[in-house]
């Protein structure tokens, strides 16, 4: 004998994008109880039936296909704020109907008492882990997320609220875009809301916008992109004009992933996709980074007496290897096998949190930076990366950043001066990349802005110059308070092979080209251009890495305690003074 029963979802728990289903079951013979029957639900994309509980439990992601469900604005909550630290925020704000446009009353209506909420989007405060933070949740239920004069209104208010109470902001995009019964009044909105943005921003606080599917139109164009950290969830949609509106528009079929998260990460939109498992703990790591601090010294106590001392291995090493020729130096830097940035930023830091993109045109993946903990100070670390392997070494093309890899270096530098984070680059290249489309969007103007940019950058700024120094590719983030260099490394005008190649009409005279260029670290430092010389210990390999790096994270910490004290407007002007010299 069978029986149906129809499964009722409570209201907040009901993934968006799904169908409940009816399931039938057996009856047990015997007359026993009926077993629980199964709430299930239907996956959009792989049309399997899902059972609702590991929906539920796997953060409303589909446990067979990797699908993103649409989160609920209670759901959205429970999910990134700490257990009853929500106090919403500008519930009683009512919609009217600026242009008179009919029935749009009865539709707000009906879609507040189907959805239970007052508008598209919640506003309040919360916690997570602790950190105190205001939150912004958009709901799609509520007429696509549609921004009306009072979602801009909430937003813009929340936001004012923020900066009021010297609060970040952490807001969850999930929108069609503009609301088109309210026409240019909701056109008004995302200037409205820009300009609070802007206001906090000045004030020096955090903005986090969590880009979900769909983030388009209006939204897009206005306050979702105008993050300090943007993050996305996988596979989003995220563009300004949705694919009808290219198709009906001009005619143009849009390519498989074009608009999704990941297309944006590639093209330099995102710094990050964040899978819905770690987003609360990345968002907390996020908000600790930037908890205002005084100083450049916040140093974890229990790290004061670490020892930073290299090996005994490496001490015997050093005093049993041979000084280096120039020639040799010039060998030894360009080595695949030579220590790379991400090797000292994995041993010296804790906590790196990758950052992508130039906001304009592409994410360079030469060019490595994010924010991350020097025994508990927050930094901001770039690299120039050339990669590991033949296949990581194009792709990063050979450590040659282009135009957008300086654009985003310069955008982390900006966010690390607004944060009050000191700054630490790792130079190893051969130069700026020389190709056309480099020429084309703006290789000497990108260089030339970052050096104007660093000049007069106020918080502290150490470079450290780790392979090649190839140009004003390399100095383009070398323009620091101090600079160091390994003391197998090279820095110089252009290489060897170029200066014979020039000067002499004859490239094959490199190495005596080295002999008179003076580009070693000993050379350097005797003309001031270095501070510092950094030990290889016998050779830059992974023996030497630990020895290395703790000579430099040592040092990097005796840098920062003697900035301590000092105003933006004194280390900008040392900066100034430093190259002035030359």
């Amino acid at each position: 004998m069978l029986f149906k029963k129809y499964i009722t979802l409570k209201k907040d728990e009901e993934p968006e994008n799904s169908e409940v289903k009816e399931v039938a079951q057996e009856q047990p013979e015997n007359n026993q109880p009926a077993p629980e029957p199964v709430e299930t639900v239907t996956c959009k994309i792989c049309k399997k039936e899902l059972d609702k509980k590991r929906v539920v439990k796997n953060k409303y992601v589909c446990y067979e296909c990797g699908y993103y469900f649409r989160v609920r604005v209670k759901n959205r909550i429970k999910m990134v704020a700490d257990q009853g630290s929500f106090e919403p925020w500008e519930e009683d704000l009512k919609t009217g109907n600026p242009l008179n446009f009919p029935e749009y009353e009865e539709k707000v209506a009906a879609t507040q008492e189907k959805t239970g909420l007052n508008e598209g989007v919640t506003v309040g405060k919360c916690t997570i882990y602790g950190e105190e933070t205001v939150l912004g949740v958009i709901d799609a239920r509520f007429m696509m997320g549609s921004m009306g004069h009072v979602v801009g209104e909430k937003i813009t208010r929340a936001v004012e609220r923020a900066t009021e109470l010297k609060l970040p902001v952490i807001l969850f995009c999930c929108s069609g875009g503009a609301r088109m019964q309210e026409g240019i009044i909701s056109l008004m909105q995302m200037a409205k809301t820009s300009a609070a943005i802007k206001r906090h921003s000045d004030a020096g606080l955090l903005y986090v916008p969590v880009l979900t599917d769909p983030t388009t139109g209006g939204v897009t164009a206005s306050f979702a992109m105008l993050g300090d950290i943007i993050l996305a969830e996988p596979k989003a949609l995220i563009g300004f004009a949705g694919a009808r509106v290219i198709e009906n528009t001009i005619g143009q079929k849009l390519p498989e992933g074009f608009q999704r998260a990941e297309f944006q990460l590639e093209h330099g939109f995102v710094d990050a996709i964040v899978e819905r498992d770690q987003l609360k703990k990345t968002l907390y790591q996020i908000l600790k980074m930037h908890k205002p601090r005084t100083g450049y010294a916040n140093f974890d106590p229990l790290h004061e007496d670490d020892n930073y001392e290299p090996t005994e291995l490496m001490k015997e090493r050093s005093v049993k290897s041979k000084p280096l020729d120039a020639w040799d130096k010039v060998t030894a830097a360009r080595q695949m096998k030579r220590l790379a940035s991400v090797d000292y930023m994995d041993a010296i830091f804790d906590d790196f949190m990758e950052l992508h993109g130039d906001r304009y045109f592409r994410d360079d993946p030469a060019i490595v930076g994010g924010i991350a903990y020097l025994d508990g100070q927050p930094v901001t670390v770039i690299g120039v990366h050339k990669g590991k392997d033949l296949k990581d070494c194009a792709h990063r093309n050979y450590g040659m950043p282009s135009p957008e890899g300086y654009r985003k270096a310069l955008r982390l530098m900006k966010q690390a001066e607004k944060f009050g984070r000191p700054i630490i680059t790792f130079v190893n290249t051969s130069g700026a990349y020389p190709g056309t489309e480099a020429e084309e969007n703006g290789q000497g103007e990108a260089i030339a802005r970052n050096l104007y940019e660093m000049s007069g950058i106020k918080v502290p700024i150490l470079c450290l110059m780790i392979g090649e120094g190839g140009s004003g590719g390399a100095l383009a983030l070398a323009v620091g308070n101090e600079v160091w260099m390994m003391e197998n490394a090279t820095y110089s005008i252009l290489s060897p092979e170029g200066f014979a190649s020039i000067l002499w009409k004859d490239g094959k005279r490199a190495k005596e080209a080295a002999g008179v260029m003076k580009i070693t670290a000993q050379d350097l430092k005797e003309l001031h251009v270095v501070e510092d010389v950094i030990p290889e210990y016998g050779g830059a390999d992974e023996d030497a890495l630990v020895s290395i790096a703790n000579y430099m994270k040592g040092n990097m910490k005796k840098f920062l305690k003697a900035q301590n004290g000092k105003s933006g407007e004194q280390l900008a002007q040392e900066r100034y003074d430093r190259f002035r010299i030359f």
